[in-house]
């Protein structure tokens, strides 16, 4: 008999932005099936409040760390990367997750550089700096593993009032094309999540706002929300062995709503 491929028993992952919304959907999936994590978060408070409560569901706290880090700052990310380690023992899988949104949505004629680069602080560049520190610890390990970046579908139709976003997330999903090239020969995968509308903190002004629901939930065909618990199988199938021939592509998680 095979072995199953979703046991995840002794892997080690790192998430970041994995103290609410989709990252936290991640860990979940990751714990249940058997992973120790490393959650990072820019906010303490936030961040050890969801440690704690990863630890509850899953029944053990040894298995759930939480780790402060701004992921836009080069010595922060080196710094909670070598943290990580040191609380895993070995990172086999990185979830560059953390990432911010447009405000609300600026016209481009209104838009100023510092609110563009803003964006891509943390979109981009976080991702960029996470990713590398995960691929050189485990270039370094030799063991191979997997790299996964939280894009966005506005990667791939057309963000009004939110190009300085989809520009953010565009540019994630052609780092991951390139790094999945580069880095297989270290036995690193590497691809990417681009989630639909998801009900998140960052998305919940926009589906309090009643005419907004009323174009676009129906354009969903699964008619309804995105939830966080959406996203904890792919992180599974994602740091598995079950997608050991799978890199360089784009995962669509967004009840069909590209589709219409």
């Amino acid at each position: 008999m095979l072995p199953n491929p979703f046991d995840l028993s002794g892997h080690g992952a790192v998430i970041t932005g994995g103290n609410g919304g989709i990252g936290l959907g991640f860990a979940r999936g990751l714990l249940a099936a058997g992973a120790k994590v490393a959650i990072w978060g820019s906010n303490p408070a936030k961040t050890e409040a969801a440690a704690a409560g990863l630890a509850s569901d899953c029944g053990d706290a040894g298995r759930v760390h939480s780790i402060v880090c701004d992921v836009a700052d080069e010595a922060q990310v080196d710094a909670a990367f070598a943290a990580s380690v040191a609380a895993l023992g070995r990172v086999d899988s990185c979830f560059a997750n953390a990432g911010v949104g447009g405000k609300g949505g600026t016209p481009l004629l209104e838009m100023t550089l510092d609110e563009f680069r803003r964006v891509q602080r943390v979109n981009v560049e976080g991702v960029f700096l996470t990713l590398r520190a995960a691929a050189r610890h485990i270039a370094g390990h030799g063991q191979g593993g997997s790299l996964v970046a939280t894009a966005s579908t506005a990667a791939i139709e057309g963000a009004a009032r939110s190009s300085h976003y989809g520009a953010s997330k565009g540019a994630v999903t052609a780092l991951v094309r390139a790094l999945a090239v580069e880095l297989a020969r270290h036995r690193i995968r590497v691809n990417s999540v681009l989630p639909g509308w998801i009900a998140t903190e960052m998305t919940e002004r926009a589906f309090s706002d009643a005419r907004f629901a009323a174009a676009v939930k129906p354009r969903i065909p699964a008619r309804r929300w995105g939830e966080v618990d959406d996203f904890a199988g792919i992180a599974v199938y994602l740091a598995s062995p079950a997608s050991g021939y799978v890199t360089g592509e784009q995962f669509v998680i967004d009840g069909g709503y590209t589709k219409f």
